[in-house]
């Protein structure tokens, strides 16, 4: 099957699909790590309102890709950045969002995410403003029921002081909380406003601090996901975490090593990718538990040059890629995102993502994919 797709200087060059694809089916048998897909959200591409408005989803697709993650045996992570949170979902959708998920799978491992989004940063004054609005929407979640992710917040940045600002609001924070959280260190590739997080631009100060919160508070606390893109920076702080807190790897581009680990330990995971990786996570972590390494790496290692491209600079657009697979594997009939976040990306982007994703065998429908990106590369005038 080919396809003539543009190169670099728009010269059309045939591209023949090669990629087996990887069909996973759920496993028999536990994951031998605690593993969750941050899933993404479909929009409602007949709404009239305009982007930048109120979010107006597809429920019916957005629940049905959460069916497909709890087939394969992933965990959730509901309503964290992956589903455009504070970039098109607010907190109204978001509450909707876990309330569904909730309601329709009340048997899968989800853990949703609660932050501080909900307010105005331009009226935020101070701490106290902070940590009211952490305890809202903790109470929210857990009144449905669900597990928290304490999200990072952009307001908790604009206000705080310093370190023992962050200390004052996670022990608020935490003490809110019914059952242990996962803690969500978001660095500022994702998130610029998030830039100085624990009081700090330098690592090992900002990792101090946080430490130090999990320490006071490790009975409230599950574990943490960090996304700093830096596996020498995660394995630092995973040997120093507290006995019976679990490290949850947010690194969407050394995802195989953290998860796999070395002599001193491993990452969980709670990624991102694994919203269009999720055949290839399920299939790698089922190798995983039968204690076949390379089979694990065997299926894993060749998707990350494809995570590498979804999440490339400017990385806050990486949901961009993770929507368009999506739509090229037909789990959404369109191409539109919440806040018109398709057009963050430009065609390169999608040919490099197309291929990449061959490659590596996720490309579950060659004609269906075929079809689709034929279909965009119309839009662009190929």
């Amino acid at each position: 099957m080919k396809i003539s797709l543009p190169d670099q200087q728009g010269r059309l060059v045939d591209y023949s699909l090669k990629g087996t694809p990887l069909h996973a089916t759920c496993p028999s048998h536990g994951f031998n790590r605690s593993v969750f897909s941050a899933a993404h959200v479909v929009a409602d591409p007949f709404t009239s309102r305009d982007p930048g408005g109120p979010p107006a989803v597809d429920w019916k697709a957005t629940m049905a890709f959460r069916h497909h993650l709890a087939d394969l045996g992933l965990g959730i992570a509901e309503a964290m950045d992956t589903a455009q949170r504070g970039m098109g979902l607010d907190w109204a959708g978001a509450l909707e969002l876990i309330r569904r998920t909730r309601e329709e799978l009340p048997d899968a491992l989800v853990f949703s995410g609660a932050g501080t989004d909900h307010l105005d940063l331009h009226e935020v004054r101070s701490l106290d403003d902070v940590r009211r609005a952490y305890c809202d929407q903790i109470a929210a979640i857990q009144a449905l029921g669900g597990r928290i992710i304490l999200m990072a917040s952009r307001a908790l940045v604009r206000v705080a002081s310093g370190p023992d600002d962050y200390i004052a609001i996670y022990r608020a924070a935490l003490s809110a909380c019914d059952r242990p959280v996962i803690l969500h260190w978001l660095g500022d590739m994702f998130d610029q406003a998030l830039s100085g997080y624990w009081g700090s631009d330098v690592f090992e100060s900002a990792m101090r601090t946080c430490l130090d919160i999990i320490e006071e508070n490790k009975d409230k606390i599950e574990g943490i996901k960090i996304s700093l893109l830096d596996k020498e920076k995660e394995i630092r702080m995973r040997r120093r975490l507290p006995l019976g807190v679990k490290m949850y790897t947010g690194d969407d581009f050394n995802y195989p090593e953290l998860i796999d680990g070395d002599e001193a330990g491993f990452s969980h995971a709670l990624l991102g990718i694994f919203d269009p990786l999720a055949p290839a996570a399920a299939a790698a972590l089922t190798c995983l538990a039968e204690g076949d390494r390379r089979g694990f790496h065997d299926i894993l290692d060749p998707t990350v040059p494809l995570a590498r491209a979804i999440f490339r600079a400017p990385t806050q657009y990486y949901k961009t890629g993770v929507v368009f697979m999506s739509w090229l594997n037909g789990f959404q009939d369109h191409f539109i995102m919440l806040n018109g976040h398709q057009a963050m990306r430009p065609l390169p982007y999608f040919c490099d993502v197309f291929r990449l994703a061959d490659g590596c065998g996720l490309l579950c429908d060659g004609d269906l994919a075929v079809a689709r990106m034929k279909s965009l590369l119309r839009l662009y005038g190929v």
